[in-house]
């Protein structure tokens, strides 16, 4: 078959990548450390080179060309010339097949061999050698791609932050195992009816998706015949992941958006822009490194070695502008073109680390907070990283709203039964206030959370007392030794009815402490189902039944519960309000907005809460100094968290022609709102009760 021959011409240096006009493609590519940048193109099949068409025209430091006749669909990858010396950061291969960093699809993921090196495997000499051999068998091609879609009357929900309540979710785990889920595992699978049906019934209001740009398995797991099944290791910030396109389209990722839009849902995606898939000196030549290893990451003094604030070999430069600059392109290629709602970054402290540490006016984060289109969207920061002073939480600047490990851990500690928790649950049932309530920041800013995909699952929470990772092939070093869990005396599952009892009424009492605290809930998927990963608290590498939610072993009774609990949160805005409480006299009727019980009916003092053995809080919350007024069948809510056996709590006295009325009891899930006549009630143990005060009959 003969194959046409491409001329190329004088371009435009913008935008960046390969941009189809109608008429052809221009090309344009960032390296400032570059002597040459050629684009290779390939044969419908992927599997033959063509043609080197070397970029002719450079602009500063971007070199751009364009090619008359070049249609969407046409595979292609790059070649960058340069200097070879590692010991000043330089790491020019051109005998390396380049991926493009704008790249809009992609073929597939790096097959591994050692050609993918720029150096010589086994080489005394290390990475300072040069490998010569082609790596364009192993490597995946670019494709020119036309991201135009026909959205229709799509209309993003933008569901208020105080309203939210956001599902964590991996694309495949969440429906690879699905009996009526298809295509199942893929973006298309998330949105067919069922699914929707699904969410609708639990009551969420965004799924939150962990990595979905292209991806890379990581050599060491390949070889183990694992997998990268979390995704946090980028390969291109711009192309889903093919793993997850049933046919190859970009356009399954927007239609799944356009159908979750439609169904009220919002997507928010779980985004890495602290490293990339290349590691160290010792990693593969993929894209970035080959392109400009100088500009693209942060080296130490000695340029031929990393900065290795992520744990992952490598950090990205974001002082350098063109590395931020593919960033913020990135971003706002996501929300603009595929119409996603928001951002969860990972390790976000590393996006805002300069030469003297962490800044939250770092360039990151000021090219964020001037952005007209990234203002507009949801923004979580991980707010931590394992570098020198990472961990940040409550640090970050406005308008971002931050995963808060301390709930996680204080509510675990709380219901676990140690020691001297009653003041630290206090503070996360009222959003962090010693984190967060600074610079205006609202108590949403605070994402609440009891499990999330690094971890425990729920159910794991409550029948592990140590993690079994032995799956990983890392002889269980790998995790957090650290879980606060409790197995109830038994390690893993248990056909004791005691235990099964103790664990049920343990994770009614957690999820109810989540749905009912000030901040944003957080659910991790399949907590709702009784999923359990077996005690493995790092299931990254588990592509496999581990990790899938197993739909047909679905503990629907808990699901139900779960999606009470939201509804409740849904249907009482004093659950959600974005002013912190902080038992301030409201300006509508001069009374307080906290209050804080003793069991006995008596305020709290200073030595009730210091006491080691306190294991039960009663609150009473209001709406907040200047908020409008709710309507009047719900001027309070009184809340008894109980981590200590049965006890009994006397309720505050009602104004007249008022009530309370039992809402929630975690200890019998099952019971019916009531109007409660007596002032004292009996708090089953190891459980949560509302009471909501309404108008008496």
């Amino acid at each position: 078959m003969r194959h046409p021959e491409y001329a190329i011409s004088g371009g435009r240096p913008a935008p960046l990548g390969a941009t189809f006009d109608g008429d052809g493609v221009n090309f344009a590519v960032f390296s400032q450390h570059a002597t040459a940048m050629e684009v290779c193109l390939f044969s419908a099949d992927g599997k033959t080179e063509l043609q080197r068409l070397r970029l002719p025209e450079r602009d500063g430091d971007v070199w751009y060309g364009y090619v008359s006749g070049l249609r969407p669909g046409q595979y292609y990858a790059l070649r960058a010339h340069g200097p070879y010396r590692p010991d000043v950061g330089h790491r020019f291969n051109p005998n390396k097949l380049l991926l493009d960093p704008y790249a809009k699809r992609l073929t597939g993921t790096p097959v591994w061999h050692d050609a993918l090196m720029g150096y010589q495997i086994g080489s005394n000499a290390r990475d300072l050698s040069f490998d010569t051999r082609d790596s364009a068998p192993y490597m995946p091609r670019c494709v020119v791609e036309d991201p135009a879609f026909s959205w229709g009357y799509d209309h993003p929900p933008r569901t208020p932050i105080a309203d939210s309540v956001i599902y964590e979710a991996h694309v495949k785990g969440l429906t690879q195992m699905h009996p009526h889920v298809a295509p199942e595992g893929t973006f298309l699978g998330l949105a067919t009816d069922p699914m929707l049906e699904y969410y609708h019934k639990l009551g969420i209001t965004a799924i939150e998706l962990l990595p979905v740009h292209a991806f890379l398995t990581d050599r060491f797991l390949h070889e183990k015949n694992l997998s990268n099944y979390w995704g946090y290791q980028t390969l291109g910030f711009f192309a889903p992941d093919p793993r997850y396109l049933s046919e190859g389209r970009i356009s399954e990722f927007q239609q799944m958006v356009a159908r979750l839009h439609h169904a009220g849902l919002e997507v928010i995606l779980d985004v890495v822009y602290n490293h990339t898939c290349e590691g160290n000196e010792l990693g593969p030549t993929l894209s970035f490194r080959g392109l400009d290893n100088l500009s693209y990451y942060r080296l130490i003094q000695d340029r031929r070695y990393y900065i290795n604030d992520t744990g992952t070999g490598n950090t990205l430069n974001l002082d350098h502008p063109m590395v931020l600059r593919m960033v913020m392109d990135s971003l706002r290629y996501w929300v603009e073109v595929m119409h996603v709602d928001g951002f969860r970054f990972d390790l976000c402290s590393t996006l805002g680390r300069t030469d003297h540490g962490f800044d939250p006016g770092a360039s990151f984060f000021d090219a964020i907070r001037q952005d007209p289109v990234l203002t507009q969207v949801k923004l979580i920061a991980e707010p931590w990283d394992v570098g020198p002073g990472g961990y940040r939480l409550g640090g970050f600047p406005p308008p971002f709203h931050e995963w808060n490990d301390r709930f996680r851990d204080g509510v675990r500690r709380f219901w676990r039964g140690d020691p001297g928790r009653a003041p630290d649950l206090a503070g996360r049932l009222t959003g962090s206030a010693a984190e967060f309530d600074h610079s205006g920041r609202p108590a949403t800013a605070s994402v609440n959370m009891i499990t999330a995909h690094d971890g425990f699952t729920l159910h794991d929470v409550v029948s592990y007392n140590g993690k079994h990772n032995e799956a990983n092939g890392e002889d269980n070093r790998d995790g957090h030794s650290e879980n606060y869990s409790d197995n109830f005396g038994w390690e893993g599952p248990t056909d004791d009815p005691k235990i099964i009892e103790g664990r049920n009424r343990r994770k009614r009492a957690m999820i109810a402490t989540l749905m009912l605290s000030q901040g944003t809930p957080m659910l991790l998927a399949g907590d709702e189902l009784g999923h359990s990963q077996n005690g493995n608290n790092n299931a990254y590498a588990q592509d496999n039944p581990t990790s899938w939610i197993d739909w047909a072993e679905a503990d629907t009774d808990f699901m139900a519960f779960t999606a009470r609990l939201i509804r409740f949160r849904r249907e009482h805005p004093i659950l959600r309000q974005k002013v912190f409480l902080h038992s301030r006299e409201r300006r509508i009727d001069g009374r307080e907005d906290l209050f804080w019980w003793r069991a006995d009916g008596k305020p709290m003092s200073t030595s009730d809460w210091v006491d080691p053995s306190l294991r039960i809080v009663c609150v009473e919350m209001r709406t907040a100094s200047g908020t409008p007024v709710f309507a009047a069948t719900e001027s309070a809510i009184f809340m008894v968290f109980n981590a200590g056996g049965d006890t009994k709590v006397r309720l505050p006295v009602p104004p007249k022609r008022q009530n309370w009325v039992w809402s929630i009891n975690t200890a019998t899930p099952d019971a019916p709102e009531k109007p409660v006549r007596k002032t004292e009630v009996l708090i089953g143990a190891q459980s949560v009760s509302v009471f909501v005060l309404e108008a008496a009959e």
